[in-house]
């Protein structure tokens, strides 16, 4: 059973930061790399969703992974209020439409589960549709994995209530990040204790891929362990470029 209180924001005190933040250079190359093969074989793709509260680090976070990479083979997508044509369909329709197809990697910034989250926490759906959603949320991804060969990856940016506010406060002291600043953001931070109820109950519900929790408090911190969690789904894909001789003429 996931606990979010189990999980630290922060990172261990024995850890060198210039010394790891050297690392994450490393592997933000090497992100690189393996994306380079996945796109030139054009067999599997990776559509990696992250999650987290306001000024968790979700925009930071996708540019440290996949900042090196060549801009043809990466797209990111976020999702807002769904638009008169989107809210005319089921939840997962406009998702589907930008799931990558072979070769490709995609990011979610937030993803289908607000349909689980905001909505859920504003009372806006009752808890039999919550069911629904969520069993068709895991027919979903397991739908992606056998039909398309696509790995989710699904990471949670772990912040503390108390960074946050220290993030969103920045926004309007510092002048060249009020552009960032929403009052919205203080209204949801009213619901923290709400949010994090449903995260758990998503991370625990929804587990046809596992959920990475993700310390989030430290820039540093949070790149360097996001960074090995990309590396490793794209090192189990063990992509390999086609020779000549292997290329339909």
């Amino acid at each position: 059973m996931i606990k979010l209180v189990d999980f630290q924001t922060f990172a261990p005190d024995d850890l060198d930061k210039n010394e790891i933040k050297e690392k994450t250079i490393k592997y933000t190359e090497k992100i690189a790399n393996l994306q380079y093969s996945l796109f030139g074989e054009g067999k599997h793709s990776l559509l990696v969703i992250i999650h987290g509260m306001d000024a968790s680090g979700k925009d930071g976070v996708t540019a440290a992974l996949f900042g090196g990479c060549r801009p043809g083979g990466v797209a990111v997508h976020s999702f807002k209020k769904p638009t008169e044509i989107e809210m005319a369909h089921d939840f997962l329709w406009r998702v589907h439409q930008v799931v990558p197809p072979k070769g490709m990697v995609h990011v979610f910034n937030r993803s289908h589960y607000e349909d689980v989250l905001i909505q859920r926490v504003h009372g806006w759906i009752d808890e039999a549709r919550v069911a629904q959603r969520i069993a068709a949320i895991n027919a979903f991804e397991t739908l992606l994995a056998a039909d398309n060969q696509t790995t989710v990856v699904k990471i949670f940016l772990n912040i503390s209530k108390e960074k946050q506010k220290e993030k969103l406060q920045e926004r309007i002291d510092d002048p060249t990040k009020n552009w960032k600043h929403k009052d919205g953001d203080w209204t949801e931070r009213e619901h923290w204790d709400d949010y994090m109820r449903c995260y758990e109950d998503v991370f625990n519900r929804c587990k046809v891929t596992p959920w990475h929790i993700v310390p989030a408090d430290e820039r540093w911190y949070r790149d360097y362990t996001a960074t090995k969690i990309i590396i490793e789904a794209l090192e189990k894909m063990n992509c390999q470029l086609p020779l000549l001789a292997q290329i339909p003429k």
